[in-house]
């Protein structure tokens, strides 16, 4: 009987055991696990983090083949954390793998690429800036091989390694050396693990397009016809012919020959960084002459005899050249000498009217004069990434120096902004518009404030000053933005036409 009591008393101590403490979830002794986490939720325990990274790793064989790596990591949004507990629940690392499989992508070793944004534009205030961008690389030498070639598309490369290797030529009487090179974008180079859904880059060439292009989608093409030339490929297909010859690099310049059924790229750039240039610029200048025009009250105003024919001069300018990503952002005028003076126009021109009336009569083609003191086109007449620059720029005059009418006319207007238009170059600030009365018209764009020397009304004639040089509404530097339009600019059913045209 007491051997039964005793045989009970211990039943009863293991079943108060088992109730009080769980035993069969519990052991006695605690245990070093770990704990994993997905986005924060637990998904159960495993006994070894290295076996789990290692299943991974043997499971993710497709990965391995795709990016040519050794390695493949857990997705950065697991977590597994150290825990000491009671609990021997272990879940299998299988069954932890075949949770995250497919609700978050796993990670490779590479380099994660920052690039920060920066802002800039062209002379004529054309946006050149960038986003902030994050590039992927498995190996940072296929970026820094595709910033070199994207640097190559915008500085011609034998010039980038003479200045690189301080080798260029010094000037002796004319010439250009490169001063400074450098990436505007602030770059950072970070080594980490790149989550496989990523765009991760592998060949230079593919991120080198997308550096240029903003897109690694194939470019638009183009099947060149009889009697194309480059030029005409580039505008009529509303790119420049710099970026014709960067997304076509197997033409040296823009007489390079087509033939017929030749498949070219067109491609508009869209930097992902912006890479500024400065060049010191020493050379000869062609000063165009200037014309004065002699009133004479007892001609008709058809009437217009020249008696002193105009000869151009030369000057030795000194320059300083800024440009981003080949676009030229500033001209500084540093010295001027001069080589030969122009000799200037005379013209006689009658101002009598028939009482019928007369309109002025005003030559087109040869005969105009030019509307600058100075030479320098910082940016010619076409297209820019895609907006049409609908005039020349002239650059390198100075601050306040003379605008000139081209040619005879009426102002028709003179103001300080001319917005809400169709033009892609922005707003020209204080600028002024000339009805030359034969359907043509000339738009002279960012004087200084108060620099109009003309009101809307007034009768001007070739080479009367009407203005003085600035850099008002969009522009970043000091320039004349001159526009030749058929009708009036702007409005409907006008036209623009490259000024170079006249001269």
């Amino acid at each position: 009987m007491k051997k039964d009591l005793k045989k009970i008393t211990i039943l009863l101590i293991i079943l108060c055991s088992i109730i009080t403490t769980g035993t069969s979830l519990v052991t006695k002794t605690p245990q070093k696990v770990y704990r994993v986490y997905l986005k924060g939720d637990s998904l159960g325990i495993i006994k070894s983090k290295t076996e789990l990274e290692d299943y991974i790793n043997e499971k993710q064989i497709e990965i391995k083949k795709k990016y040519n790596v050794d390695k493949v990591y857990i997705p950065s949004d697991l977590d597994i954390v150290k825990e000491v507990t009671f609990n021997n629940n272990i879940t299998s690392v299988k069954s932890i793998y075949n949770k995250i499989k497919d609700k978050s992508p796993f990670t490779i070793n590479g380099y994660k690429i920052s690039i920060k944004g920066a802002t800039a534009k062209t002379l004529n205030g054309q946006d050149i800036s960038t986003k902030n961008l994050t590039v992927y690389v498995l190996d940072k030498e296929v970026f820094k091989k595709s910033i070199y070639n994207t640097v190559k598309a915008f500085i011609p490369e034998a010039s980038y390694e003479a200045f690189a290797n301080d080798t260029q030529e010094k000037i002796t009487d004319t010439g250009e050396i490169i001063e400074n090179i450098y990436i505007q974008n602030k770059i950072t180079i970070k080594e980490q693990n790149i989550p496989v859904n990523k765009v991760i880059y592998q060949d230079e060439k593919e991120l080198s397009q997308y550096l240029m292009f903003g897109t690694t989608d194939p470019q638009q093409t183009y099947t060149v016809q009889d009697g194309d030339t480059i030029t005409d490929v580039a505008f009529n297909n509303k790119v420049s012919t710099e970026e014709f010859l960067i997304a076509n690099p197997e033409f040296t310049n823009e007489n390079s020959l087509l033939y017929p059924g030749q498949k070219v790229t067109i491609g508009i750039l869209k930097p992902q960084f912006n890479v500024l240039q400065q060049d010191y610029v020493v050379k000869r200048e062609v000063t165009n002459y200037q014309t004065e025009t002699r009133l004479d009250n007892t001609k008709y105003t058809n009437y217009s005899v020249t008696i002193q024919n105009g000869i151009k001069g030369e000057n030795k300018v000194t320059q300083r050249v800024t440009k981003i990503n080949g676009q030229i952002t500033n001209i500084e005028p540093l010295t001027t000498e001069v080589l030969k003076e122009p000799v200037k126009e005379i013209v006689i021109k009658g101002t009598r009217t028939y009482s019928i009336g007369w309109g002025t009569v005003v030559p087109v083609g040869g005969n105009w004069g030019w509307p600058a003191s100075c030479s320098s086109i910082s940016s010619h007449y076409g297209w820019r990434w895609g907006t049409l620059h609908d005039g020349v720029d002239i650059a390198g005059c100075g601050y306040g120096s003379n605008i000139f009418a081209a040619e005879a006319g009426v102002v028709v207007e003179s103001k300080k902004k001319y917005g809400g238009y169709a033009g892609g170059y922005g707003d020209n600030g204080e600028y002024i518009i000339i009805d030359h009365q034969n359907g043509f018209f000339t738009l002279y764009a960012h004087m200084c404030p108060g620099c109009r020397y003309v009101k809307t009304g007034d009768v001007v004639y070739k080479g009367q000053p009407i203005g003085g040089m600035g850099r008002t509404g969009a522009a970043t530097g000091v320039h004349l933005h001159f526009g030749l339009w058929r009708g009036k600019p702007y409005s409907g059913g006008s036209q623009s036409i490259n000024p170079m045209t006249l001269y």
